[in-house]
C-alpha cells in the first residue's frame, strides 16, 4: 500500500473551502468542485514516483489477474470527494455498449477531445453512487407524470402550462415524457412566459409542506442559478432526494439527474461520458439524449449500507466496475478491511486512523488517501475514524 495525492477539480458549481478544509489545505478563491482518486487519464492521481495511469500501465499485475481479464490495464472505477454549491447541469450517462459505439463514431468522425460539441471523452459507462457527508438534495430519475401534473395544478399556474404538459395527459407513458423534455429543451426565448408563470405561482407555495413545498422550492433554487431557463421546467420533471449522512444514492446509466447543493464521496466507473439535458450553456446532444435516456419513471435508488460486519457497512449496487464500504472505526476496535479482488483505494473523512499489513504501517489522517494493490496481504485498520474504501465489483 501507498499513499496516494489526488486532483483538485475547478468548476464554478463547486464550494471554496469544503474540499479545502476535507484535505488540510489553504483556499486560494477558487471553487473546488470535486477532488479525484483515480487512474483517469484527464486527471489522474499520483504515487510516489508516478501517476497512477503509468504504474498501472507499467504493472497491471497491481490490478489482479480477474480485473485486467475484465477490464484490462485500466483501474475501472474512480472515487470522488464532490461538494456543490449549487445545482449542476442536468445529465446521464451512457452504458457501456453505448459509450464504445459512440467513442468510436466520434473518433472515426475526427472530432477532437476537447471540441464543445465531442459528447464521448473515453469508450466506458459511468454508473455512478453518491453517499452524502452532509446532507446532501439532489434530483434523481422522472416522476410518475400523473404526480407531476398534480403538482402542478396545485401550483395554480393557470391554463398556458397546458402547453408544456399536456403530452403527459394525451400520450402518457414513456413517449409522452419524452416529448415534453425535448419540447422544453426546443423551447425559444420568447417563449419562457410559461417559465415565469411557473416561478411566480411557485413564490406563492414555496412555504407549503410537503411535496408542493419542495417543488415550489425546487423552481426557484434552479432560478436562482439559471434564471428563466426552460431547463427549470424540465428539471420539474423530475424526483427531489434528500439524502442524510450515510445514505447513499445510485445512478445507474441512462438515469436523468442533476446534483443540487451538498457534499459527497462519489464512486462511479472510471469515465467522464456526460450527456447533458439542459440548464446548462454547454453543447446538448439531443439526438444522443434520445438514445441514452431511460423515459421510464419510478422512486430514486437510495441505499442505507448494510452492516456486513461490526464498523464495516456496504453499498450494494451490483455494478460490475465498482463496490463501495464505509468504515466507522473506534478506538478500542481495529477491523479487518474488505478485501475484495482487485486494487483498492482507500480515503480518509473523519478522525485518524493506522493501516498495518505484514509488511508497513501508515499514519493517516483526515484527507489522506492510499492505494492498495491486488497484490497487498490482508491489512488491518486501527483508529478512531470513518474511512471510505472502493474496489472492482467483482464479487
Amino acid at each position: 500500500m501507498e499513499h496516494l495525492r489526488g486532483t483538485l477539480i475547478h468548476y464554478p458549481w463547486g464550494t471554496f473551502d469544503t474540499i479545502h478544509e476535507l484535505l488540510g489545505t489553504e483556499p486560494d478563491g477558487r471553487p473546488v468542485a470535486e477532488f479525484w482518486l483515480g487512474a483517469h487519464t484527464l486527471a489522474p492521481s499520483s504515487l510516489a514516483d508516478a501517476t497512477l495511469d503509468r504504474a498501472l500501465a507499467q504493472r497491471p499485475e497491481l490490478l489482479g489477474a480477474r480485473s485486467v481479464d475484465e477490464f484490462g490495464p485500466y483501474l475501472p472505477y474512480l472515487m470522488k470527494v464532490l461538494s456543490a454549491r449549487h445545482p449542476l447541469s442536468l445529465q446521464a450517462h451512457p452504458s457501456r455498449a453505448l459509450a464504445e459505439e459512440g467513442f468510436a463514431a466520434e473518433e472515426a468522425a475526427g472530432v477532437p477531445l476537447t471540441a464543445p460539441q465531442r459528447v464521448y471523452k473515453d469508450d466506458w459507462p459511468k454508473p455512478e453512487i453518491l453517499v452524502a457527508l452532509e446532507e446532501f438534495h439532489a434530483l434523481c430519475g422522472f416522476r410518475d407524470p400523473s404526480i407531476t401534473i398534480a403538482l402542478f395544478e396545485a401550483l395554480e399556474v393557470g391554463p398556458s402550462i397546458e402547453r408544456v404538459i399536456g403530452p403527459l395527459r394525451s400520450r402518457g407513458g414513456e413517449a409522452g415524457l419524452q416529448e415534453v423534455f425535448l419540447q422544453l429543451l426546443a423551447m425559444k426565448e420568447q417563449q419562457v412566459d410559461i417559465v415565469d408563470a411557473v416561478l411566480a405561482a411557485a413564490v406563492e407555495r414555496r412555504d407549503e409542506p410537503g411535496e408542493l413545498g419542495d417543488f415550489a422550492r425546487t423552481a426557484l433554487e434552479l432560478d436562482d442559478v439559471f434564471p428563466r431557463d426552460p431547463g427549470i421546467l424540465a428539471a420539474l420533471l423530475l424526483n427531489r432526494v434528500t439524502l442524510q449522512p450515510g445514505q447513499g444514492l445510485y445512478t445507474p446509466a441512462g438515469v436523468m439527474h442533476a446534483h443540487l447543493r451538498g457534499t459527497g464521496v462519489e464512486v462511479m466507473a472510471s469515465s467522464d461520458n456526460v450527456i447533458r439535458g439542459g440548464l446548462t450553456t454547454k453543447h446538448i446532444a439531443v439526438d444522443e439524449l434520445v438514445r441514452v435516456v431511460d423515459f421510464g419513471w419510478g422512486e430514486p435508488e437510495v441505499i442505507d449500507a448494510t452492516e456486513t460486519a461490526p464498523g464495516v457497512f456496504d453499498y450494494p449496487t451490483h455494478c460490475h466496475e465498482f463496490d463501495v464500504w464505509r468504515l466507522e472505526l473506534a478506538a478500542d476496535a481495529p477491523l479487518e478491511l474488505p478485501s475484495p479482488e482487485g486494487a483498492r483505494i482507500v480515503l480518509v473523512t473523519r478522525g485518524t486512523v493506522v493501516l498495518s499489513d505484514e509488511e508497513r504501517t501508515l499514519e493517516l489522517s483526515k484527507g489522506d488517501s492510499v492505494f492498495v494493490p491486488a497484490t497487498n496481504p490482508a491489512i488491518t485498520a486501527s483508529g478512531d475514524a470513518q474511512v471510505f474504501l472502493a474496489a472492482p465489483g467483482l464479487a
